[in-house]
This record gives C-alpha cells, sequence and structure tokens, in this order.
C-alpha cells in the first residue's frame, strides 16, 4: 500500500481531498455545524459523491480496458433497488406494527406481513410479496444483494458477450439493449419492483426515526465519501503494475495482448464484473439520499451521461473521472434546479432548464475536439505530470 502511494500521487492527494471535503461539509452542515449548509445541499453533495464512484468504475472499464459500456447505470440502480426494499419493508412494517398495536388483539406474524404486503404492493394491485422479496426482511440479505446481483448480472453478461469476442460499437449497443430491456422489464406493474411507482420513501431509515434528516444527510456523506476513497484506492491498486499493464494493453491492442497468450476474456471479465460491483455499492447509497428510485433511473440515457462525464473529466485517468462527475453534476443540479438565471436576449429567453443538454452536449463536442485529455488533462498539466 505504501507502494502504492508513492507510485501513485494522486491517491494520497484524492484522500486528502476527500477528508477535507467531508470535514468542511460537516462543520457548515445543519445537523452538526453552524448551518451554512442546507440539508438539501449536504444530500446532493452526498449524492454527486456516490456518481464519482460510479464514474470512477466507468472509468476503469472505459478508459483502462476500452470497453465502452452503456449499462453501468443499470448496475447502479440494481444496487439501490437491493437496499430499496429492504428500506421499504422495514419501514413499512414498523408503521403498521405500531398502529395494529392499538388493537383489542395483537396481530399474527402472518397478519403483520399481509398488511404489509398490501400497503406496498396495493399501488398496483397487489396483496403479497413477489418471490424477489424472499430476504427482503433481512439487511444482512439484502447487503448481500446490492454486490451478487449486480456482479452476477454482469459476469453472465460479460461471460457470453467475452467469449463471443464481441468488441467496440458492437458491445456498446449490447450492452445498451440489456439496459433497455431491463428498464423495459421494470417499468411493468407486475414484475415486482412496484413498476413505474418503484421504491418510495427511502430517506426514512428505519431505526433511527428520531434522527433528523440534517444529522442523516452528514452520516450519508461520510459513508459515501468512504466508499468513494476505498473505490479510488481499489481502482489504483487493481489498475498498478502488470495488471494495469495488461488491460491498458487490451484496449490499445487486444489481438496482440491476446497473441502473447494472455487471457483477455478473462481480464475485461474482471474489470466489468468489479466495475459493476462498485456501480451497485454506490447506488445502495444513492438512492437513500435521493428517497426515491423507479426504472427511469436506469435508463439507456443515464449511462449515456456517464460516459459523457468521464469524457469530459478525461478517461484513462481516475481523478479526471471523479472530476468530470462532481463538475457535472453540480453543473447540472445548478442548471436543472431553477438556480441559474435566465438569460433574456430580447427577442428570447434562453431558460436553462431546457438548455442545460444543449449545453452539456456542446460542451462534450468542444472537449472531445479541443482537449481530449478532458479536465484531468488539466490537472496533468498544471502539476506538470505525465498521464497514468
Amino acid at each position: 500500500m505504501i507502494a502504492l502511494f508513492r507510485q501513485n500521487r494522486s491517491v494520497p492527494v484524492m484522500l486528502a481531498v476527500l477528508v477535507i471535503f467531508a470535514a468542511f461539509v460537516t462543520l457548515l452542515s445543519e445537523g452538526a455545524g453552524t448551518g451554512a449548509l442546507s440539508t438539501s445541499l449536504v444530500k446532493t453533495l452526498g449524492m454527486t459523491t456516490c456518481l464519482a464512484i460510479v464514474a470512477l468504475a466507468m472509468d476503469m472499464v472505459w478508459g483502462y480496458a476500452g470497453i465502452l459500456s452503456l449499462g453501468h447505470m443499470a448496475f447502479f440502480a440494481l444496487g439501490g433497488y437491493m437496499i430499496g426494499m429492504w428500506l421499504m419493508v422495514a419501514r413499512t412494517e414498523g408503521v403498521i406494527a405500531a398502529s395494529l398495536a392499538q388493537a383489542p388483539l395483537p396481530p399474527t406474524p402472518q397478519e403483520l406481513t399481509d398488511a404489509v404486503a398490501v400497503q406496498i404492493f396495493g399501488v398496483v394491485g397487489g396483496n403479497s410479496f413477489p418471490w424477489m422479496w424472499a430476504f427482503s426482511h433481512s439487511l444482512i440479505a439484502q447487503l448481500l444483494l446490492v454486490v451478487l446481483v449486480p456482479g452476477l448480472l454482469a459476469l453472465v453478461f460479460g461471460w457470453l458477450a467475452f467469449r463471443s469476442r464481441v468488441t467496440g460499437v458492437y458491445l456498446s449497443i449490447l450492452t445498451q439493449a440489456m439496459t433497455l430491456a431491463l428498464s423495459l422489464y421494470l417499468f411493468q406493474n407486475d414484475t415486482g419492483l412496484r413498476g413505474n411507482n418503484g421504491l418510495s420513501g427511502l430517506q426514512n431509515i428505519p431505526g433511527a426515526e428520531s434522527v433528523p434528516q440534517s444529522l442523516m444527510s452528514v452520516w450519508f456523506l461520510w459513508a459515501s465519501v468512504a466508499a468513494l476513497a476505498l473505490a479510488y484506492v481499489f481502482a489504483a491498486w487493481v489498475m498498478a503494475g502488470k495488471f494495469g499493464n495488461v488491460t491498458r494493453g487490451i484496449r490499445d491492442d487486444e489481438a496482440r495482448v491476446r497473441f502473447l497468450g494472455y487471457p483477455v476474456e478473462g481480464y475485461k471479465l474482471f474489470v466489468f464484473t468489479g466495475t459493476a460491483i462498485m456501480a451497485g455499492i454506490a447506488g445502495a447509497l444513492y438512492y437513500p439520499q435521493a428517497g426515491i428510485i423507479n426504472p427511469d433511473e436506469m435508463a439507456p440515457i443515464a449511462s449515456i451521461y456517464l460516459a459523457v462525464w468521464v469524457a469530459i473529466g478525461g478517461r484513462g485517468r481516475l481523478y479526471g473521472a471523479v472530476i468530470g462527475a462532481v463538475v457535472v453534476s453540480l453543473l447540472s443540479t445548478w442548471f436543472t434546479g431553477g438556480r441559474a438565471p435566465d438569460i433574456n436576449l430580447g427577442f428570447y429567453t434562453i431558460q436553462w432548464v431546457d438548455w442545460w443538454t444543449v449545453l452539456l452536449g456542446l460542451g462534450f463536442v468542444l472537449v472531445t475536439l479541443f482537449a481530449p485529455k478532458g479536465l484531468g488533462g488539466l490537472i496533468d498539466l498544471l502539476a506538470r505530470r505525465t498521464p497514468q
């Protein structure tokens, strides 16, 4: 680990920045500090940190392995669904148990389970738990599923795609098709995940009802920062040494690396599956802060935005992915949240809520044409250092 810190100077710098950032936000937050930062802003910063994790995963799979995946936000959303199932069951069970406690006869466990099921699935005409909710009463089981579901999906998909030697744009189309199929499937009311309604009320953490959201947002911020720190160290470690060199070789000339005797498919499958798990963990931290998740979250456009973040930040640079996700996410929140002032041109008024996607696309084109190394390239220039 000490060798990693010496070889990759971005690791200690990133860790120091994250600690300073978390401490600064905590001291200015409503829940644990002066109150200069609103609870909604602290939540936004926590969610942005989670988006930086999935951008880091995208940079590993695209910037280092050369696999343009347009499906990693599906893994991100699946992680959110897995933890959201437990949150909904535990919270609803607590509310109904408190309500039924006033009845002349206490409810049986089965009556309580039936009442919870009706409360959760009544909105889509259901009255019982679907099979996929079999472990939703167990926090430990759902935390395992946060890792297992995205990981197994990526493992199966990657094994089928890589063993068939699907590469380039065809692989990107396949990942996008997987995401679209999964999104359309979850939109149906009979899938067991409440269709278009999704899972809501996730910000209400069971067992912590007395904790105000202002303090809860700080806790989640620290958890998100810790997860980003661990993810960054993991990514830097994986991409260092021989494994990283072979992975970059696959990106630059896959046929030559295969000719040299390296198991190309194994390397690609490890990176693809590992980054899917990273995305799932990020989603499990993101959606309790967002409070709601629905199938729109895994629409193909979300993964396209993710690729844009990494491209703007500078793919092939771990810190570039983090910078790109943070900058674009915060700008998006500012422009689409009505905070950016409209510009009156006399004959037309530019409303940034409508024009933000155009501005983002223009920024992507300009970066591609004039700064292909992205914002991370500016860091390289300022630090007078070469890319990793």
